[in-house]
């Protein structure tokens, strides 16, 4: 444990009605965020994308499953890889609880790789989640939102220096560098209004971070992320940790 500044209780109160001023601040913010997302221009959906799923072929359209509003998260879960991304597999750990409470508001969420559909399931048997989770890999849903890549596009960063949190991730997925590179993670969201689909909105990187409630959590520990100067990244997937991996420095 770092060294830390040691104060009185009145200390502690008058820092903490300053922070709370700025978190209040930034709550009404972030309403107003919240708000701009909603106003977006919709764009339709024209591309006819086709998805394997557990009762067949889908169209984007079908996903919906009766409502009129869909989430996507696009889980990195290439073909060449032997199990999911071990980071959109601690998101899909927030995703899968929560799948029950969106429908009540109207909103069909699921997951979308381009893995093919029978690795897809048994990955998400292994990780004992029930949110619907489709195969995208016939379609070019992914590479069309910015969330697959193509070798030229890469080049540049695989002819440098690749960082070691990439290599240790991708050893963790069972795939290379330049496998699991090529895939991305992001969010997308949709409406269904009188049989168009548009789509709403779409984040990745850092926009996910709602969705990876063990941050907003270290946020508030005395030592918050702790992830400066880290080599190998700490995650693991939640049937992982104390085990040994292929990844896990020893």
């Amino acid at each position: 444990m770092p060294e830390h500044k040691v104060g009185t209780q009145e200390e502690f109160d008058a820092a903490r009605a300053e922070l709370l001023a700025e978190e209040k601040e930034l709550t009404r913010r972030n309403d107003e965020l919240a708000r701009k997302r909603r106003e977006l221009p919709w764009v339709p959906v024209e591309k006819d994308y086709r998805f394997e799923t557990e009762d067949g072929a889908k169209s984007l359209a079908d996903l919906f499953d009766g409502r009129s509003q869909l989430l996507v998260y696009h889980f990195m879960f290439g073909p060449p890889y032997d199990a999911g991304c071990t980071v959109c597999s601690s998101i899909a750990d927030t995703l899968d609880p929560n799948v029950v409470h969106l429908k009540a508001r109207d909103v069909t969420l699921i997951c979308s790789s381009r893995a093919p559909l029978d690795k897809l399931l048994a990955y998400r048997e292994r990780m004992g989640w029930s949110f619907d989770w489709v195969s995208s890999g016939g379609s070019d849903f992914h590479r069309d939102l910015g969330f697959q890549y193509t070798e030229d596009e890469l080049r540049p960063f695989l002819e440098g220096d690749i960082p070691p949190t990439v290599r240790q991730m991708a050893e963790l997925s069972g795939t290379d560098v330049r496998g699991y590179v090529t895939e991305g993670p992001g969010l997308s969201a949709y409406a269904l209004s009188d049989g168009t689909v548009y789509r709403t909105y779409v984040t990745t990187a850092r926009g996910l971070e709602p969705a990876m409630a063990y941050y907003g959590l270290l946020d508030r520990t005395p030592m918050g992320r702790h992830e400066e100067g880290e080599q190998m990244f700490w995650l693991r997937r939640h049937d992982e940790y104390g085990a040994k991996t292929a990844a896990t420095p020893r």
